[in-house]
C-alpha cells in the first residue's frame, strides 16, 4: 500500500471528518481522544491536507517531539516539517547555547516572516516556544537578501556580516563564518544548514549555490537566499517577542497534556533563574563570550511566563491530543485505537496474530523504509507459514498501532524485531568532518609536508597572489637552497603532512631534480617485488582446501533482521563480504577494519552463526578477560532464541569449571567458545573447529601468533580491529589478505561534545547527577595515585547516593579486573581512574550512555 492510499483511507474516515469540520470554526477547541502510537501523526496530515492553515505541535519531550516530527516528514512526502528546538544544549541553562540549534530557530523565524510557503508545520517543545525571540521588525532590518542578476556592493557586505558577528575565513564550514576569493564570495546564514557560494560577473551576481563545507563542492543552484544573523547574540539588543506572533491568526495548535506544560515550565524558569545569576556572577566555569554578550537581568528578559504560555495558546484553534486535558472543549472527536503487540522477535507469535488479524477482517500494513527488512520478512514467511498476509508500506512510522474502526493493523518492522529507532535527524555539518582543509588550518609554518609531483618541503603558511586579474589563495612551500613552490588551493590534494621516525627531520627535496622521481620508482619497484611473493604465497593459500558454507537459512536471515540498527552500507558490504568468502571452496582469512563502534562484532555474530548453522565449532579469541565476558554476553543475547550453544573460559571460572566447558567443547556440545590466550593452550581441543574470530590481534604476542597460525591452517579465519598493526595491514592493502574497511558511522551517531571548565564542585555535581539519573555512568579522570582515594570520596560526598569504585595501575591486576568487570556491569555510577583506563577501553566496549570528566589539576 502507497501512503497516499492510507491518507486517503483516513481522510473519508467519520473522526477525521468531524475533526476537520469542528476545526473549521473561529478559535475552536476540540480534544481528542484514543489514540496511540503514529496515528497522531497520520491525523495531522490528514487535517493539514484538508485545509493547509500552518500548524504548530507542542510536546512536553524533545524525544517525542522529534520522532513526531521524523513520522510526519515521513507521512508528508516533498512537505517541508520544520523543527524548532531550544537554544541551549542543556534544558533551561543558559550558559550552553547550541550553534545548530540557534540556525534551525533561524531558519523557522526566517520562513515565518518571510511567508515562503503556504501553511507551515512546526514541531517543537513547551522549552523552545517558551523562549522570547527576535521581533519580526528587527528581523526583517536584519535580513539582507541576495538575488541572481542583483548588483553586489562588496564594502556594504562586509560591513553588514562583520556587524552581526560572522567571521571571516580562509574557508567556509559552519554557519557565521564568510571567505572572498576574487570573484567567489562564500557565506553560510544562519537561515539554512547549507552554506551558499556566490559568482560573481565583475559586480553582477552570476549564480548563486548552496554547497557542501566537507568537500566544498556545490550542491544545488537558487536564485536567491536570506542572510539571517546569529539570532541570539543580536537579541539583547533588540525588541524581544514571543514565537507566536510569528504565526499567522487561523494557525491550529496542537498540545499534548498542557497542565504538564506549565508545570515543566515553571520548574525550567526557576532552573534557569540560576543560569543566569552564575552568568551575571561571571563563574569560571562560563565561556567569556557568553558571559560578554550577556544583558538579560532576569528570567522574563529570556522566557515567557507560564500565564503568557496560557494565553497565547489559548488564543488559537486548539487541538488537544490525549485524556487528561485543559480548556474548555466545543467538540470530542474519539478514536478506537490499540497499541501494536510485543512480540519479542518471536515469529511464531508474529504469524498467529497475523493470522488472528486476517480472520477478523483485519489489513496487516508492516513499515519500514528498508526493502532488505520487508524481504527478510517475506524470507522468514516463506519458510514459517505461507498463508501470512501483508502489504509492505516503504515509510517509516516509529510506533505501530491497530486502528479498530478502519480494521488496519499497522505494525513498525523495528518494532516486530525489537531494533533502535532513532527516526531521520537532519544531518548538520560542522569543522570537525572537514578533513583536508582542517589539517591545512593546523599546519604551522615550518612543518614538513609531501608533494606528490615535487617531494618533502615546509610549509610556510598561506598567501593571497593575482593571478589574471583576481586575487587567489596559495600554500607557500620552502625547498632545498629556499626555492619557493606555490600550491593552489584547488591542488590541496597533493599535498599531504609528512610521516615518517619520531625525532628524524626530513631532507629537503630540491626543485627541478630527478632526486624524488628516483625515489618513486625506486619504491614503486620494491612494492612490485613485494606483491609478487605475495601473490605467490596468496595463490598458495587460495589452493588449500577448506569447507565451503552452505548459502543462508532462514534462520540466518532470522538473526540478521534482528539487529537492533540498521546496517550501515559498510557494514552491510562487508557481511555480505565475509558470507561470500565462507561459501568458497577455500579458507577465508579477512580482516574487518573499523571504528570502535561501528558494527564489527554485528559481522562477527553472523559469520559465527552461519558456521554453527553448518554444525562447525566456533573459536572467538579475545585480548583481555573482559572483552571476553562482554562478547560471551553480547553473543547470548544475540542468539537468545536460536539453536546455538555459546560458552567461555577465562579465569572467574574455576578449574573444574573450565575443564567442563573443555571436555564439552572435545565432544562439540559448544558450538562457540570465547576466551583469552587460553584458547591457544594444547589442553584445548575442537571437535570440528570451522571459524576461527581473532578480535584485536594487535594485542597478541609473537607466541601467540605462531600458534595461531597451526589454528589457521585449514580454517576460515575472521579478525577484527580498529588499529591494525602495519604488517597485518600492509598483507591485507596487498591482497594477501582479504580487507573489508568500515567507515561508515552508525545512522545519527552523535558527536562527543568536549568542554573545558576550571574545577569546579557545583559544576561535577551537576555533570555526575544528571549523567546517573538518566541511567548513565561516569569515567573521572585523575593523573595522581597518591590522592585518588580522596578524588573518589569527594565524589561520594558530594553525589549522595552515587556508587564509586577507583582502578590505577598500581593495583594488582586480578583486583583490577574485578573493579572494571562490575563497572561494566553497572554495579558501580562513577570510575575513578589514572589513565590506565585508556588502555582498558581500547580493548573493551565503554558504556553507551557515558561521559569521561577529565581533572587537569
Amino acid at each position: 500500500m502507497k501512503i497516499q492510499e492510507l491518507l486517503s483511507l483516513y481522510g473519508e474516515s467519520n473522526g477525521i471528518q468531524r475533526l476537520s469540520k469542528a476545526i473549521n470554526k473561529a478559535n475552536a477547541k476540540i480534544s481528542v481522544k484514543g489514540t496511540i502510537g503514529s496515528v497522531d501523526a497520520i491525523i495531522a496530515a490528514c487535517i493539514y491536507h484538508f485545509n493547509y492553515r500552518s500548524q504548530v505541535f507542542i510536546f512536553n519531550d524533545a524525544d517525542e517531539a522529534k520522532y513526531f516530527h521524523s513520522d510526519l516528514g515521513n507521512i508528508l512526502e516533498g512537505k517541508t516539517v520544520l523543527y524548532f528546538p531550544p537554544s541551549y544544549k542543556r534544558s533551561y541553562q543558559l550558559e550552553t547555547l547550541e550553534n545548530n540549534q540557534v540556525l534551525e530557530r533561524a531558519e523557522v523565524l526566517n520562513r515565518l516572516n518571510q511567508h515562503l510557503s503556504t501553511g507551515e508545520l512546526i514541531v517543537t517543545t513547551t522549552e523552545a516556544l517558551a523562549e522570547l525571540v527576535i521581533s519580526e521588525k528587527d528581523l526583517t532590518k536584519n535580513t539582507y537578501e541576495l538575488k541572481v542578476g542583483d548588483t553586489f556592493d562588496l564594502e556594504f557586505f562586509i560591513d553588514f556580516l562583520t556587524e552581526h558577528h560572522f567571521e571571516r575565513n580562509d574557508f567556509v564550514y559552519e554557519a557565521g563564518y564568510f571567505s572572498i576569493r576574487g570573484g567567489i564570495v562564500d557565506v553560510f546564514s544562519f537561515s539554512n544548514d547549507m552554506p551558499y557560494r556566490i559568482e560573481l560577473n565583475g559586480d553582477i551576481i552570476e549564480s548563486i549555490r548552496t554547497f557542501n563545507p566537507i568537500d566544498q563542492l556545490s550542491v544545488t543552484r537558487v536564485d536567491r537566499f536570506f542572510i539571517i544573523p546569529n539570532v541570539q547574540k543580536d537579541i539583547d539588543n533588540t525588541e524581544k517577542k514571543s514565537v507566536f506572533e510569528y504565526l499567522s491568526k487561523d494557525s491550529i495548535i496542537w498540545t499534548s497534556d498542557v497542565s504538564l506544560s506549565v508545570e515543566l515550565l515553571e520548574k525550567g524558569l526557576e532552573k534557569s533563574e540560576k543560569s543566569i545569576q552564575k552568568i551575571l556572577n561571571k563563574d569560571e566555569d562560563i565561556k567569556h563570550d557568553i558571559i560578554e554578550g550577556f544583558q538579560a537581568k532576569d528570567i522574563y528578559d529570556v522566557y515567557i511566563s507560564t500565564s503568557q504560555l496560557l494565553k497565547s495558546i489559548g488564543s488559537y484553534a486548539l487541538i488537544e491530543m490525549g485524556f487528561r486535558t485543559h480548556f474548555k472543549h466545543d467538540k470530542v472527536v474519539e478514536f478506537n485505537i490499540a497499541p501494536q503487540p510485543t512480540f519479542h522477535k518471536n515469529f511464531q507469535l508474529l504469524i498467529e496474530n497475523l493470522k488472528a488479524n486476517q480472520a477478523q477482517k483485519l489489513q496487516n500494513l508492516i513499515f519500514s523504509d528498508s526493502s532488505r527488512q520487508v524481504e527478510r520478512l517475506y524470507t522468514i514467511f516463506e519458510d514459517l507459514d505461507r498463508e501470512v498476509e501483508f502489504a509492505p508500506v516503504y515509510h517509516a512510522l516509529s510506533e505501530g498501532f491497530i486502528d479498530k474502526d478502519l480494521n488496519l493493523a499497522c505494525y513498525t518492522e523495528h518494532q516486530i524485531f525489537d531494533r533502535f529507532y532513532r527516526g531521520h535527524v537532519k544531518t548538520r555539518y560542522s569543522n570537525s568532518k572537514i578533513i583536508t582543509l582542517k589539517e591545512l588550518r593546523e599546519l604551522k609554518p615550518g612543518d614538513f609536508v609531501v608533494h606528490i609531483d615535487h617531494g618533502v618541503g615546509k610549509f610556510a603558511g598561506l598567501e593571497k597572489l593575482e593571478v589574471n586579474g583576481h586575487l587567489q589563495e596559495a600554500v607557500r612551500l620552502i625547498y632545498k637552497n629556499d626555492d619557493l613552490l606555490y600550491v593552489s588551493i584547488n591542488s590541496l590534494h597533493k599535498i599531504t603532512r609528512y610521516s615518517g621516525k619520531d625525532g628524524t627531520e626530513p631532507r629537503l627535496h630540491k626543485l627541478g631534480s630527478d632526486t624524488w622521481e628516483k625515489l618513486k620508482t625506486q619504491t614503486k619497484k620494491k612494492v612490485k617485488d613485494i606483491a609478487r611473493d605475495l601473490i605467490k604465497l596468496y595463490a598458495a593459500r587460495k589452493s588449500q582446501p577448506g569447507f565451503q558454507f552452505s548459502p543462508d537459512s532462514y534462520l540466518q536471515v532470522e538473526l540478521e533482521a534482528s539487529f537492533m540498527y540498521e546496517d550501515t552500507p559498510d557494514q552491510s558490504r562487508a557481511t555480505t563480504d565475509v558470507k561470500a568468502d565462507m561459501e568458497q571452496p577455500h579458507p577465508m582469512d579477512r580482516l574487518v577494519c573499523g571504528d570502535v563502534g561501528f558494527g564489527k562484532t554485528e559481522i562477527a555474530i553472523r559469520a559465527a552463526f552461519k558456521a554453527v548453522a553448518d554444525s562447525k565449532q566456533v573459536a572467538i579469541l579475545v585480548p583481555t578477560t573482559i572483552l571476553a565476558n562482554q562478547h560471551y554476553r553480547t553473543f547470548k543475547e544475540r542468539m537468545r532464541n536460536l539453536p546455538c550453544n555459546i560458552d567461555y573460559v577465562n579465569r572467574f571460572k574455576t578449574t573444574k569449571e573450565i575443564k567442563d566447558v573443555l571436555e564439552r567443547v572435545k565432544q562439540g556440545k559448544v558450538d562457540i567458545l570465547i576466551g583469552t590466550h587460553r584458547l591457544i593452550s594444547k589442553d584445548v581441543q575442537f571437535k570440528d573447529l570451522g571459524l576461527l574470530i581473532i578480535d584485536e590481534e594487535q594485542k597478541f604476542g609473537v607466541a601467540a601468533k605462531e600458534k595461531l597460525k597451526a589454528m589457521k591452517l585449514n580454517v576460515d579465519t575472521l579478525t577484527l580491529t580498529a588499529t591494525p598493526i602495519p604488517r597485518t595491514l600492509h598483507f591485507s592493502l596487498m591482497g594477501a589478505r582479504d580487507l573489508s574497511v568500515i567507515n561508515t558511522p552508525p545512522a545519527n551517531r552523535q558527536p562527543v561534545t568536549t568542554e573545558l571548565h576550571a574545577y569546579n564542585d557545583e559544576l561535577l555535581k551537576d555533570a555526575v547527577m544528571e549523567e546517573v539519573e538518566r541511567g548513565g555512568q561516569v569515567f573521572f579522570i585523575h593523573h595522581k595515585v597518591k590522592d585518588i582515594y580522596e578524588v573518589a570520596d569527594r565524589i561520594s560526598r558530594l553525589c549522595k547516593g552515587v556508587k564509586v569504585a577507583v582502578a590505577h595501575g598500581q593495583l594488582e591486576g586480578d583486583k583490577l579486573e574485578d573493579v572494571m568487570m562490575r563497572f561494566i556491569e553497572g554495579e558501580y555510577d562513577v570510575l575513578v581512574a589514572t589513565t590506565i583506563i585508556v588502555d582498558w577501553t581500547l580493548a573493551m566496549p565503554i558504556p553507551s550512555s557515558s561521559i569521561m570528566l577529565t581533572c587537569l589539576g
